[in-house]
């Protein structure tokens, strides 16, 4: 009889996630299987769920990308891990290897890039299928737990803050402090940066403070652009977009110091409106990040491993999952929420 698997899918676009049993897969040529220790929940995982982007996954299908677990079996041919390894199956599930975003270190970008979770079935999962040679080496001494959020959030965050070119000493404004943002700001204080914080709600701005913001900003109290501006003395030197609203992607812009870099690492669902006048008159660099390469994932790993960064988290069951994201689209998650299958 076949090992059977709990498992949550997709069966419809914005309809809950169905619970079901799956048959174990067993890993071919190139592939390896792990089973499932913990998995964070992001809000990535909400808008494939919805059907939000404009490449649709195909039906049914298992989100989750960031899926902490143990090599239990290797297909044929695979060296780069072996069983009993902790590994991570993030956002880029694998890349072509030979293109040139590929051979520059770009693999984030690449035309034949797949993605977990969205085109390879993901880590709500009992057991899931992974190419060793893009999984995440999870060190010693870091939990499964703790590492899940490192492997999208944490690493989407570091890359984003590189990303922004912002220098030690210079301000780096921080919008929307959740399950990235409250990650970014650990990152940005170990940069040597001085952190606005801005948020619209109170409770995530404590969290900022606790945190090391230097300074805390509710969007919905205060022009957040002019706040930011007057805080640091003519805007940030850079900008990193976390939170998945279009107003804060608005307000991120107008927050920029003049040369100044806004990057943009939050999905909503739409079109930015950018402010061309201001964007040509005082220089600014609109930069767009997605997650970050395997290099990046091994610094943001290693910062965790040496506890310089630690995220939030809330650990729930599996069968959870369909609370946790009315959760999420109404705002009521303060930081992580990881999906422990040990519970």
């Amino acid at each position: 009889m076949e090992s059977r698997m709990q498992v949550a899918v997709v069966e419809q676009f914005g309809k809950p996630l169905s619970l079901q049993e799956w048959i174990i897969p067993a890993p071919g040529p190139g592939q390896i299987l792990v089973r499932t220790e913990a998995c964070g929940v992001c809000h990535t995982d909400l808008h494939a769920a919805r059907g939000d982007w404009p490449l649709l996954p195909a039906l049914p299908f298992i989100p989750g990308h960031e899926g902490i677990g143990i090599v239990t079996a290797l297909g044929a041919g695979v060296t780069a891990v072996k069983e009993g390894d902790r590994v991570g199956v993030p956002w880029l599930y694998s890349a072509c290897g030979h293109c040139e975003y590929c051979l520059s270190a770009w693999e984030t970008v690449c035309a034949e890039a797949q993605f977990g979770g969205y085109t390879k079935n993901g880590g709500f999962a009992e057991y899931m299928l992974a190419d060793p040679d893009y999984v995440a080496h999870v060190p010693d001494g870091l939990s499964a737990c703790d590492a899940a959020p490192i492997i999208c959030a944490g690493v989407t965050s570091y890359k984003g803050i590189k990303e922004t070119g912002a220098r030690p000493g210079e301000w780096i404004a921080i919008t929307g402090i959740g399950g990235l943002g409250h990650l970014a700001i650990q990152y940005a204080k170990l940069m040597g940066l001085q952190v606005c914080a801005v948020d619209v709600d109170n409770r995530k701005l404590e969290h900022a403070r606790r945190l090391g913001a230097d300074v805390t900003i509710n969007a919905s109290q205060a022009d957040p652009a002019m706040a930011v501006k007057q805080s640091t003395g003519g805007g940030a030197h850079g900008v990193l977009i976390t939170a998945p609203s279009l107003s804060a992607f608005t307000q991120g812009v107008g927050m920029t110091r003049k040369r100044g870099t806004c990057v943009l690492v939050g999905l909503p669902p739409g079109e930015f409106p950018t402010p061309l006048f201001d964007v040509v008159a005082n220089c600014i660099t609109i930069r767009g990040s997605f997650v970050g390469t395997r290099k990046d994932m091994a610094e943001a790993l290693a910062f965790a491993a040496h506890g310089k960064v630690k995220a939030d988290i809330e650990r729930q069951p599996l069968s959870a999952i369909n609370s946790v994201f009315d959760r999420l689209t109404h705002g009521n998650v303060a930081s992580r929420v990881v999906i422990d299958f040990a519970q």
